[in-house]
């Protein structure tokens, strides 16, 4: 009797096994055969890969154009869509600027780029934050976000850029000395990266009125400092808030909010972006996708190639210094405003604005 029992359990032993084996066979060829990559709700087939743009070659570019319609048209559904779903992760309109609102005395800020190394808001910096988000309950209809791409460089945008209710510029570029008629000068918020305040201004351990004086063609817009990205860019950033409250200068400085870029990182993520870190031109034009209801983009052209002479360009409108591309994925970052630009979400401007525009 015991060794019939033994067969009947060596037998169904081997039954498990056999049926183990066939399942994970089969669990296999679908896993291959399907894709498990997870899907955005404006999910698009599949693009030509913008990140492999060696010397930017014709062939990329011209599937670039392939994608790109100049007889652009807003899709409000897909805009509606789009601006709640990136609102319900970000809130970008009451938490992208650092205020005693949403960061109160006595807690901590953790660094976006150190996460190891929180910061404790005492109350000389808790002094220093805005009460109120500084957008409130406002949004603008139109909106122009500025990138500094070299495809500004004689495009005549200038007017049209400026036309729009909030402007949006990246990093104290030039506005002046003959770069009016492509760029415009109307600016309504400007980022400010620490680096270029090190760069430019000797990270205002000497003299601080260059720095005051080279905010002036900003008039009173508000100057957005990563302060919390990395520990080294919060003493800087300060003293560049000291300086233009020393100097009385109109310009309105604030905090980029560190748990707002996470949750920005973690949105483009689920998009599908891969990038090491999000570009400041990807950065704004989030926001203003949850500011403004038209949106404009323009020098956001990653190639050094024009896309419809293919003459060479300049990385900047202003000079030649290449980015950090181990950093920041341009290209990859551009497929995805392509993609918005597609769908009728927001607007990418490429080439020469018409000069009727006004």
């Amino acid at each position: 009797m015991k060794l019939v029992l033994l067969k009947l359990l060596l037998s169904l032993m081997l039954i498990v096994v056999a049926l183990g084996s066939f399942f994970t066979l089969l669990l296999w060829i679908v896993s291959s055969e399907s894709d498990t990559t997870p899907r955005s709700p404006f999910h698009v087939k599949k693009s030509p890969d913008l990140t492999d743009c060696t010397g930017c070659r014709d062939s990329v570019i011209d599937k670039v154009l392939e994608r790109y319609s100049k007889n652009w048209k807003k899709q409000e559904n897909n805009y509606k869509r789009f601006r709640a779903l990136l609102s319900s992760r970000c809130h970008g309109a009451t938490k992208a600027v650092v205020t005693q609102a949403n960061t109160p005395l006595g807690s901590k800020v953790v660094y976006d780029g150190e996460k190891r190394k929180p910061l404790q808001v005492t109350s000389a910096l808790f002094n220093v934050f805005p009460k109120e988000p500084p957008f409130g309950n406002t949004s603008w209809d139109t909106c122009s976000v500025v990138g500094n791409g070299g495809i500004l460089a004689n495009s005549s945008c200038g007017r049209r850029i400026d036309s729009a209710q909030f402007v949006i510029r990246c990093n104290l570029p030039p506005l002046e000395h003959g770069y009016e008629e492509d760029v415009g000068n109307k600016t309504d918020l400007v980022t400010a990266n620490p680096s270029i305040l090190h760069e430019k201004f000797g990270g205002l351990m000497e003299r601080r009125r260059p720095f005051v004086e080279g905010l002036r063609p900003y008039g009173n817009s508000l100057i957005l400092l990563p302060a919390f990205s990395y520990s080294h860019n919060t003493p800087v950033s300060l003293r560049a808030v000291y300086t233009l409250e020393d100097f009385r200068s109109p310009a309105r400085p604030v905090f980029l909010s560190p748990d707002y870029l996470t949750s920005l990182a973690r949105f483009w993520r689920s998009q599908g972006l891969r990038s090491v870190r999000l570009s400041t031109g990807l950065i704004v034009a989030s926001l203003a996708l949850e500011l403004c209801t038209n949106v404009d983009l323009y020098g956001f052209w990653p190639f050094s190639q024009h896309p419809h002479g293919h003459q060479p360009l300049t990385n900047h409108y202003y000079d030649n210094r290449e980015t950090k591309k181990k950093i920041h994925a341009m290209p990859a970052e551009f497929d995805h405003l392509l993609r918005l630009h597609g769908q009728g979400i927001l607007r990418v401007h490429l080439g020469q604005c018409p000069r009727s525009d006004g």
